[in-house]
């Protein structure tokens, strides 16, 4: 009899246990002035739904980036159906687990609003026990215009926030809204799975520390900024790295691994997760760990002024909590820095004349930004990842300042947006180079793949849309000129910029690597693309390898 209750209580335990089921079928979408609904994957965001129903042109294809705009304007639906254990109310909860929704909604299941979001990075749990029925819920998901609501909020802002459009009051990948080599298709969607879990929800793993620590201290040059490894000095070898697709739905396990073994292969030691990007999957930290790839994590901000008031910061708040609760079990990740180049901006991009701020608004934003990036998040990381050091903006010094080259790390672009001669580099050595580079066109059998013999030429449209710096053509050109590399045709055009590409990388990194420890680290501007484009990559869109790709490989070896 005992062994009977024993068997009976084991069983009714189990039973009982956490169990998370992916709601992966019968997802179908809709425009919400439609009725008609068309299936859908589980994960996908609206450009990607459309497109997988012919109802749009590929949006990297020739111009088609502009003629979608459209998209961005309207509100969207997504549904699923789903069934749930007929011994569900034996559970303590059930709960509907939201692990990517981009970006606002309102949510419903069985026709009653259980839910609302304002943040892509987000992930919201909720019990949904008392609403469900065992055959038959339906989970309706509402995506209202993320482009209407942020530039809402922006007209009814009490201050001018500097930035070029308005994808500072908004939680979403900021690069949704252009780059200059990101495209402008503003997503929405379920970029991330949804989750039916019977029980308590998993409790986040505990951080996991490799032995790599950040050196900030005085010296006889200025303000060191290195690693150590195991107490060693280690100069630090790789790239920045940006979202590899515009639509992230699209990125699987293998396309990471191709990157990332790419990436490896190129003799990296450490990738910058960029702050204009996403807070990346879980699949790229774990490769990374086993790679033996370090992760500097930004957090998601960049280039711009973002709001202060309480409501942005809480909304703040519970990213930063549920991402470095999710990320901290990953040993790869070595730093976490608040911010990309705002601080740099504020005090030398000229905002303050350009925006015709007045001193109270000035201070109102400096304020702000030293809530957010001063207080509030290092707090946070001090809370749930105090193993693990906080900076709060790369680089903290621009350029344009000799204390660029003497104090902790650096964004040279001196060369590229300062039209500096290739050889400066060899004499433009900091602590540690951060961001540094020069673009150079894809391989030609990317570039045939987004356009028509019609279209080989730098001035047609097509190459235009694909080349989003305001002056990219023509600062390539001055360089070419500079380095007296000879350009005939379309296809000499391709080869003489990757040739380009090569010997600024070349001379860049062997002054850096060759400085007897003055600069410390070397990440190149940038890795990879989110979509096919003339940019500073070294590897495209399609996983293509730029000439510049072997002379990294060479020079980090």
């Amino acid at each position: 009899m005992r062994i009977v209750l024993s068997l009976c209580f084991l069983f009714l335990n189990l039973n009982l246990l956490a169990q998370s089921i992916t709601l992966k079928a019968n997802w179908t979408y809709k425009g919400t002035d439609s009725s008609v609904w068309r299936k859908t994957g589980c994960t996908s965001t609206i450009h990607t739904s459309l497109l997988n129903d012919k109802l749009i042109p590929d949006p990297f294809y020739r111009d088609n980036e502009n003629k979608l705009q459209w998209i961005a304007d309207q509100n969207w639906e997504y549904a699923t159906h789903f069934d749930v254990k007929h011994n569900f109310k034996t559970f303590s909860n059930v709960l509907l687990k939201f692990e990517g929704l981009d970006t606002y909604t309102d949510i419903f299941l069985n026709d009653v609003k259980i839910l609302s979001t304002d943040n892509m990075f987000r992930t919201y749990t909720i019990d949904v026990k008392s609403w469900l029925k065992i055959k038959n819920n339906t989970l309706r998901i509402v995506f209202f215009s993320a482009k209407k609501i942020t530039d809402s909020l922006a007209k009814q802002s009490n201050v001018l926030r500097p930035c070029e459009n308005n994808r500072n009051y908004v939680r979403k990948a900021q690069y949704n809204f252009g780059w200059d080599w990101a495209p402008c298709l503003i997503t929405c969607g379920v970029w991330r799975p949804v989750k039916l879990i019977y029980g308590e929800d998993a409790k986040p793993a505990m951080a996991r520390y490799a032995p790599v620590k950040l050196v900030q201290e005085n010296d006889s040059i200025g303000q060191s900024f290195y690693f150590t490894v195991n107490g060693k000095p280690t100069f630090m070898k790789g790239a920045n790295w940006i979202p590899a697709d515009v639509f992230l739905p699209r990125l699987t396990k293998q396309r990471y691994r191709q990157l990332l073994l790419a990436a490896k292969e190129a003799n990296f030691t450490m990738l910058r997760v960029w702050g204009g990007g996403i807070y990346e999957d879980d699949a790229f930290y774990d490769l990374c760990d086993s790679l033996g790839i370090y992760v500097w994590q930004d957090f998601m901000f960049a280039g711009a002024m973002y709001p202060g008031d309480s409501s942005f910061l809480e909304n703040v708040k519970q990213e930063v909590t549920d991402n470095i609760l999710r990320l901290r079990k990953h040993k790869c990740i070595v730093l976490w820095c608040g911010n990309n180049e705002i601080d740099e901006a504020w005090h030398n991009w000229g905002w303050k004349e350009q925006y015709h701020l007045t001193s109270a608004d000035s201070t109102k934003l400096w304020n702000d930004y030293r809530t957010l990036f001063h207080e509030l998040i290092p707090s946070l990381v001090k809370q749930y990842d105090s193993g693990r050091q906080y900076i709060a903006s790369s680089p903290l010094y621009g350029w344009g300042r000799q204390q660029s080259m003497t104090h902790g790390d650096s964004h040279y672009w001196g060369m590229w947006w300062g039209m500096d001669s290739i050889s400066m580099m060899s004499k433009k050595i900091p602590r540690f180079m951060s961001e540094y580079g020069m673009q150079a066109m894809p391989n030609i059998e990317s570039i045939r793949r987004f356009a028509t013999n019609a279209d080989m030429d730098t001035s047609s449209v097509v190459m235009k849309i694909h080349q989003k710096h305001p002056t990219g053509f023509k600062t390539l050109n001055n360089y070419l000129q500079m380095e007296k590399i000879p350009v005939t045709d379309f296809a000499s055009f391709i080869s003489a910029t990757q040739e380009l590409q090569c010997r600024a990388l070349e001379t860049a990194i062997k002054a850096q690597r060759h400085s007897n420890g003055r600069c410390m680290g070397s990440l190149l501007w940038q890795f990879n693309d989110c979509w096919p484009v003339c940019s500073w990559s070294i590897v495209d869109y399609y996983g293509r390898k730029k000439k510049g790709y072997e002379t990294v490989k060479k020079l980090y070896r």
